[in-house]
């Protein structure tokens, strides 16, 4: 009978466009539908977009794939909704949006992250909202409109996160949900509610905020109005979902003490789950409250990851492009089989892949991408092997400050583009020394973002119970014991090099 058959939808909004797949019980794809979007960029260093845009792209996605799965509404039991983080949307007293949305690869802070660190100080900061003040973070954001457009600030009455935006047009709530709002700089992070201190010294009123939910809760149900244009049920429910990472977390079974996940797209995370609350004291990595209720999720980030290798790519593989044409398989298969004649260490070439400074472990906006000990006798596969093993150098610095702060990492699965390389698999499995997995289901933001509908319709009784059900491993890559030693000498030079150029690195920005 139908009533026995759930299905639920996962909404990803994305920086280039909304994703949106309905998903059976068992975590099968039923339908999916993605609409693009533009970003804008006034100024070098801004990125908005307008939020009419993910609306209307969320809805054309949805009715999509209600209509495209011939699936009975009856049967939908509850929507997910993930997204980027950090984005700040501002609605007047009759909910009009009163400019675009300054979303999360923006730069513009620079001032007003220093201003916090005044106001509120390094320590403090760190001590509350469990990170340093960032640029890319909301809580900047607002105090750069109400330095620079005070006009709009006054008008403000609702501040919103991109994927709650979604959810104020789908339920009329203003709501948010704790992964996502700890990406704002102004949430209590080990107490998970909003801070009052923070708020207080920044002069931001906390009526402006939503209220906060843990990601599997219901904070509202489906307008009568949209579900009518949905071809969906009045009242269906809408849980609080949870920030892409913290999505993506769920949607590949990240959710237990000692699992982890590295995702390698242009940039490249590592996030491991983690019970209790932990937070570097230097502001390394991030901690973020985690979709599983009362636990805690840590993040390190470098910044050029895969875009690394799609550097090295677009300059140098024009070769493996044609042949690649030619024999109708993807370029990075090639470049993968040609890495993989070179031996560890690439006959004694390390690369440090600071080509857009980097986060984790050294936050230093200045450091630059390096080949160190090139020689005659070098040849460009040896630069590839280079570049894919000091990306991989860069995510173990990620593991190693997790180790530091006592947080287990020994099950790992690998996502993003990167993670289809059986290569820079294994690399990372020698590196990080335990088994690197990858998930059987590619909609990971998405999935998770279903998983946690399912838990709010009462489908299963728990994060962690919907995970075992429905998240399942593809391909699982060992570690092994002499690669490992080789790999541990040349990561320990690697460690060596940044500290030896960080000041000619400063100098370097100066010239």
């Amino acid at each position: 009978a139908a009533s026995d058959v759930y299905k639920r939808q996962g909404v990803d909004c994305g920086t280039s466009g909304t994703k949106t797949v309905l998903f059976d019980e068992n975590g099968k794809v039923i339908a999916s539908a993605t609409a693009e979007y533009p970003m804008y960029q006034p100024k070098n260093g801004y990125a908005e977009q307008n939020p009419a845009h993910w609306a209307a792209a969320m809805l054309d996605t949805v009715r999509a794939v209600v209509s495209k799965s011939g699936v009975n509404k009856d049967e939908i039991k509850g929507i997910g909704i993930s997204g980027q983080m950090h984005g700040l949307v501002m609605l007047d007293k009759d909910n009009n949006v009163l400019r675009n949305a300054i979303i999360w690869c923006d730069q513009r802070t620079a001032a007003e992250a220093d201003e916090m660190n005044r106001i509120i100080g390094r320590e403090k900061l760190i001590e509350i909202t469990a990170n340093p003040a960032l640029t890319g973070w909301t809580a900047a954001k607002i105090l750069w409109v109400k330095n620079n457009e005070p006009e709009i600030f006054e008008k403000c009455r609702h501040i919103l996160l991109p994927k709650d935006y979604l959810r104020f047009i789908l339920t009329g709530e203003y709501a948010t949900e704790v992964s996502d709002a700890s990406g704002m700089q102004l949430l209590d992070v080990p107490n998970r509610c909003w801070s009052s201190e923070i708020c207080q010294r920044l002069g931001i009123d906390m009526e402006l905020l939503p209220s906060v939910y843990e990601s599997c809760e219901v904070t509202g149900v489906l307008r009568a109005d949209i579900a009518e244009q949905l071809g969906l049920n009045a009242g269906t429910i809408v849980v609080g979902g949870a920030g892409d990472n913290a999505a993506a977390a769920i949607g590949t079974g990240v959710c237990a003490e000692g699992r982890a996940f590295t995702t390698i797209g242009t940039s490249g995370v590592v996030f491991a789950h983690t019970p209790s609350v932990s937070i570097d004291p230097e502001g390394r990595v991030h901690t973020c409250c985690a979709a599983v209720p009362g636990e805690w999720h840590i993040m390190g980030v470098t910044q050029a990851a895969g875009l690394s290798l799609k550097w090295f790519r677009d300059n140098f593989c024009g070769a493996e492009k044609d042949t690649a044409a030619l024999m109708d398989v993807d370029e990075y298969y090639l470049m993968d089989k040609e890495a993989e004649t070179v031996p560890i260490g690439a006959e004694r070439l390390l690369y440090l892949p600071y080509l857009m400074g980097e986060r984790t472990p050294h936050l230093d906006p200045d450091a630059r991408g390096v080949f160190f000990g090139l020689s005659a006798m070098h040849t460009k596969k040896h630069m590839l092997r280079a570049v894919m093993e000091g990306v991989a150098y860069s995510l173990r610095d990620c593991v190693e400050v997790f180790r530091e702060m006592g947080i287990n990492v020994s099950d790992m699965m690998a996502c993003g583009g990167g993670g289809t390389s059986p290569l820079w698999r294994s690399m990372l499995a020698d590196l990080y020394g335990c088994e690197v997995k990858t998930p059987a289901s590619k909609e990971g933001p998405a999935l998770g973002a279903a998983l946690l509908a399912s838990v709010g319709a009462g489908i299963y009784g728990s994060v962690p119970e919907a995970v075992k059900a429905v998240v399942r491993t593809d391909k699982v890559c060992q570690p092994d014991s002499s690669r490992m030693e080789r790999y541990d000498e040349f990561y320990s030079l690697y460690r060596e090099i940044y500290p030896a150029l960080k000041d000619s690195f400063s100098r370097l920005a100066t010239l």
